[in-house]
């Protein structure tokens, strides 16, 4: 007798994925909710999973890697992940998630919205196959907007401090503007985020999180005061008039266009 189907849908701590099991927990009641604990993810994110947990009224799975990012770091040469080198997603995201499924048949959840152009970095094993509800039903960013309005859920509480992503504190897909807020919300975290980039600094091509900007030159107070002047020009332009709360603190920044994004961090 074959096994039925498992239902799993991807929890990242950002409104996307939080807005899609909002949006699928009366339609697939036998729906799991997993959530990839890289152990790196800021404070807000487990706060918000946890809210989410009690409105779900159904226990959020956390997965979590054997070995800790401070052990691949180190197996990679103390080189950090960027947008080409991204064994963090895959060694402490989806070979997790992986593990997790095992062999079941799998259809697997994902927070894409039918207003995003990108298909980003999922699993590929042949017995999960993606699921994007909101593209099919053609729900776009205000809809999820109303989706965590209505549930009561809101935005992370990391947006009211000037993150628009979920994902490691030291993601590397944060903007210019997310490091400045990091350094002043959390100072011990950005240290830490600078000591992994320090660590490469003797190699003949060192890479930094935030392209080819390292997190001491970003740190310094002049460049940090110009960060965030251009951020409030950038605010004033895209911030419409008469905008929710949601759509200041959560429409503000730019959306990744970046369509190899990693999805299961971000959504």
């Amino acid at each position: 007798m074959s096994k039925p189907v498992r239902h799993i849908l991807s929890l990242s701590g950002g409104k996307d994925s939080a807005a899609l099991a909002v949006y699928m927990r009366d339609r697939v009641p036998e729906m799991e909710y997993i959530f990839h604990d890289s152990q790196m993810e800021l404070p807000e994110t487990y706060a918000y999973l946890e809210r989410l947990e009690a409105y779900l009224g159904k226990p959020i799975v956390k997965t979590t890697a054997e070995r800790g990012f401070e052990h691949w770091w180190r197996i990679y040469g103390k080189m950090i992940p960027s947008n080409n080198r991204r064994w963090c997603t895959r060694q402490l995201k989806l070979k997790p998630f992986e593990a997790y499924v095992g062999s079941d048949t799998v259809l697997n959840y994902i927070g894409l919205r039918a207003d995003e152009e990108r298909e980003g970095y999922i699993s590929h094993k042949s017995n999960i196959t993606p699921v994007y509800p909101f593209r099919e039903d053609g729900l776009v960013y205000a809809d999820i907007q109303r989706i965590l309005e209505d549930s009561g859920l809101g935005l992370p509480k990391y947006t009211e401090w000037g993150r628009t992503r979920s994902g490691c504190y030291f993601c590397f897909y944060q903007q210019k503007i997310e490091w400045v807020r990091l350094k002043e919300k959390y100072p011990a975290l950005f240290e830490q985020a600078k000591r992994y980039e320090q660590a490469n600094d003797d190699k003949y091509n060192p890479f930094y999180w935030s392209g080819n900007e390292s997190l001491t030159e970003l740190e310094r107070p002049e460049r940090m005061a110009a960060i965030k002047q251009d951020w409030e020009r950038k605010k004033a332009r895209r911030t419409p008039k008469g905008a929710t709360l949601l759509q200041v603190l959560g429409g503000a920044e730019e959306e990744d266009d970046d369509d190899r994004a990693c999805l299961i961090c971000q959504l």
